[in-house]
């Protein structure tokens, strides 16, 4: 597989953190508008905002939890030469169950749907560790 193959699903998995940053801004920005955030409480303690402010946060705090895994494995599978197909798919459908996440996370935020969804993303990067690093020990 090509390198920008291999770095397209990373690329749209930044931007989904880039997406949800820069439409947090302004909600917070409103929230604080509206005086019915504490300035100096939410300085201190980013569990004080509320609403769409918290919902947004979160849906962002979560793309530097699960992701950074997948972030070094794309890294380590590129500087070992083990990605294929197989890697590409994975990295996409972990990628997409991500988008899914964090629209749910962003939208109904219903629990019973988003659970799912981060569970499966999980999964499906659990494997993808799995496979790397059978591939890994299988070649030394």
């Amino acid at each position: 597989m090509t390198v920008p193959m291999v770095l397209l699903p990373v690329f749209v998995l930044v931007a989904l953190a880039f997406v949800l940053l820069l439409s947090l801004a302004p909600i917070r920005a409103a929230a604080l508008r509206s005086g019915k955030v504490d300035v100096a409480a939410v300085a201190l303690d980013d569990r004080q905002w509320h609403g769409r402010a918290q919902q947004f946060g979160n849906a962002f705090k979560n793309q530097f939890e699960v992701p950074v895994l997948f972030y070094a494995l794309v890294a380590l599978a590129l500087i070992t030469r083990q990605t294929d197909f197989l890697f590409v798919a994975l990295s996409w459908v972990f990628v997409a169950s991500r988008l899914v996440h964090a629209f749910i996370h962003v939208t109904s935020n219903n629990i019973g749907v988003r659970g799912p969804a981060f569970g499966f993303g999980v999964l499906v990067l659990a494997v993808m560790w799995i496979i790397f690093a059978v591939r890994i020990l299988a070649s030394a």
